[in-house]
């Protein structure tokens, strides 16, 4: 058993579409738009690939992804193998049982438990446009920044995003209400991660947030066969809202920002 750097999409692809909703993030960097910020580490006994890792540059702050299910132990010894090879800081998203084997290294300020949601249920989704809600783009990008400061100051939100992949948000007199887009979209791979998605502070709780989501995900669809998104395990209220939109939770993992000792 040893561990590799692996440059070939096909063998990727192959091993992430085992389980599509665990590694979202990962089969949409394969697409051309990403995969110049990846690096991908694999554990491979006798040419199997038996798990993989993702480290990925194209964020301000590069970020670790090591997830999996049944292959945990290979997953483990693959990101002990890799504690040399990585910065000084960076954010993970790990499998449980994973981050103590990172804490080796690093000093970890826990992120929470998470939810990776899989959309199941497209048949609940509205197929028609909800009024009031529009199509956000680059020269929004204003406005959309003043929005995340006041309604999601821990966003991932970075300005570049609102021409890589559709955003939707829905306004009022004061300006933008909600906001709902994706973290990661490939119409080559068929995939879409969404993310930032929040609503303003004096307006939660009547549906706007589900609407911007609802019509986000009826725009994804033609191009798209698996949808997801990374919700934070606590977040009641998102995940109710999701659930009523086709989603259901399918795995856990935790995230980590880490700084090494």
């Amino acid at each position: 058993m040893k561990t590799i750097g692996l440059d070939d999409k096909h063998a990727i692809e192959a091993f992430l579409r085992r389980n599509p909703f665990l590694h979202l993030y990962g089969l949409g960097d394969l697409d051309d738009r990403f995969w110049p910020g990846t690096t991908w580490y694999a554990r491979v006994d006798g040419g199997a690939i038996r798990a993989i890792a993702l480290f990925y540059r194209g964020l301000a702050l590069p970020t670790l992804l090591a997830l999996g299910d049944e292959e945990i132990p290979h997953l483990a010894d693959l990101l002990r193998s890799l504690l040399p090879l990585l910065p000084r800081r960076l954010y993970a998203h790990l499998s449980p049982g994973l981050a103590e084997i990172l804490g080796e290294h690093y000093r970890l300020d826990p992120h929470g438990q998470h939810e990776k949601m899989a959309l199941v249920r497209p048949e609940l989704l509205p197929f028609t446009q909800i009024p009031g809600v529009e199509r956000l783009t680059e020269a929004d990008q204003d406005e959309v920044l003043r929005f995340y400061a006041r309604s999601y100051p821990g966003t991932w939100f970075e300005p570049e995003m609102l021409g890589l992949g559709p955003y939707f948000g829905m306004r009022g007199p004061a300006g933008l209400l909600s906001v709902a887009g994706v973290h990661v979209w490939s119409a080559a791979y068929r995939v879409a991660a969404l993310g930032n998605i929040a609503t303003h502070p004096d307006y939660r709780g009547q549906g706007y947030a589900q609407a911007v989501t609802g019509t986000l995900c009826t725009y994804l669809l033609p191009t798209a066969d698996t949808i997801g998104m990374n919700v934070r395990s606590d977040n009641a209220p998102a995940i109710a809202c999701y659930q009523a939109l086709g989603f259901e939770p399918c795995a856990c993992y935790e995230e980590y920002m880490a700084e090494l000792r």
